[in-house]
């Protein structure tokens, strides 16, 4: 793996974490802030326009399901470009598409189609930005810095969408969809300008000569599939996304509205959202000392454990301070999971094929999250939201076990 050597100096890398890693997280915080604004407006805006549990499903599948779709594509091409220029040009997309249904919404034509086409549009950009970034993530910092920079990036990613961005949401909601998406439009732009000042060549050199990009595809499967410790973490990340997806997809039902167990409103969900990121900051600082006290896989192993009991929380106990509560230990459990797991993969992936394989690990995690969304919907609809929460806690079980057997 190589960059241009004006990218960073070799000794900054070595020594810290450098200029180019700190303007990535500089973009990065204001696209997460932007994602923030998203993650809890458009479930709002949905809920405002239907109480089905299915369409309300169908903004959730159409948000994640992109990364099923389009996700090995992404790493093919994150191996043959700049890296740093698609994080950009994925920003500049997403500023055009949200600037375009901020229009929309102030002309008054919102409708659910119209939300599921503009999140399924930033959603397709969303998937060669992140691929990109996390893999051009390794060529600004040195090997050993990768668990503090993946820390300080979810960190960042959670103050983001719920700290910062979940409380914005509530009150941009409170004013009218046009603000939702308009505030998220100028928060893309920003965070694509900074990426100016990212000064290099982020592209690799090819470890042996490519053909087509279905070529450069099969060999990030092929480097995957041989790989036992990969293969285990990537089921795993799969099984805890599918859980979350579809927990995740139908939990606004439960807890916001006049019609819904816990009632709270717009403004109070956006707070639980907050809540989060609370939990979610204290786990990424924990992240690393966990990992090195426990061993990586104990720690994905017990933290996952947490994880499915937390999702229980809201049945027996649906009350505010109960459901804030457990919210708090679901941000620090994704968080340790998420740095982990990324960390781990960034060490055992090769630079040349981290874009493909990266893409191809994601493709399971990240896709399964519309399929627990579309799931959840189904469930939801004929069983209760109960039992989604059930079969979410029982996927996190199943992700343990699949994890535990990788080693």
């Amino acid at each position: 793996m190589t960059t241009d050597p004006t990218a960073e100096p070799t000794a900054e890398r070595v020594a810290g974490l450098g200029r180019a890693f700190h303007v990535l997280w500089a973009s990065t915080s204001l696209t997460n802030l932007a994602d923030g604004v998203l993650l809890v407006g458009v479930p709002l805006l949905a809920v405002s326009l239907s109480a089905d549990p299915m369409p309300v499903a169908l903004v959730s599948v159409a948000t994640t399901l992109p990364w099923l779709l389009l996700s090995l594509h992404a790493g093919a091409i994150a191996d043959r470009a700049d890296r740093r220029r698609i994080v950009a040009a994925a920003g500049w997309t997403r500023a055009a598409v949200l600037a375009a249904a901020a229009s929309a919404a102030w002309l008054g034509w919102l409708s659910l189609p119209l939300l599921i086409a503009a999140v399924l549009l930033a959603g397709i950009a969303e998937v060669f930005a992140d691929t990109a970034a996390q893999s051009v993530l390794p060529m600004t910092v040195a090997a050993d810095r990768l668990p503090a920079a993946n820390g300080r990036l979810t960190a960042t990613q959670t103050l983001g969408n719920h700290f910062a961005g979940a409380p914005l949401a509530g009150l941009l909601v409170g004013l009218s969809a046009s603000a939702v998406f308009g505030a998220a439009s100028l928060l893309y732009l920003l965070g694509a300008l900074v990426l100016i000042g990212m000064s290099g060549r982020f592209r690799v050199e090819p470890g042996a000569a490519r053909t087509t990009l279905t070529g450069d595809i099969k060999a990030g499967l092929r480097f995957l599939w041989g790989h036992r410790a990969l293969r285990s973490l990537t089921a795993f990340t799969g099984l805890v996304n599918l859980a979350n997806g579809g927990y995740f997809a139908v939990f606004v039902l439960w807890v916001a509205g006049p019609g819904s167990v816990v009632g709270l409103t717009p403004q109070a969900y956006g707070l639980l959202a907050a809540t989060l990121a609370v939990g979610a900051v204290a786990g990424s600082v924990l992240a690393s000392a966990l990992g090195g006290l426990l061993g990586q896989i104990r720690t994905l192993v017990l933290i996952t454990l947490v994880n499915g009991v937390l999702l229980l929380v809201p049945l027996p106990a649906p009350v505010p301070w109960a459901v804030f509560a457990a919210a708090a230990g679901l941000g620090l459990a994704n968080a340790v999971t998420n740095v982990i797991a990324v960390s781990r993969r960034q060490s055992l992936i090769p630079g040349e094929l981290l874009g493909r394989v990266n893409a191809a690990c994601r493709l399971v995690g990240s896709g399964a999250m519309p399929v627990g969304a579309a799931l959840a919907g189904v469930v939801g609809t004929m069983a209760g939201v109960p039992a989604v929460f059930w079969v979410a806690a029982a996927l996190c079980l199943a992700g343990a076990a699949v994890v535990t057997r990788g080693g």
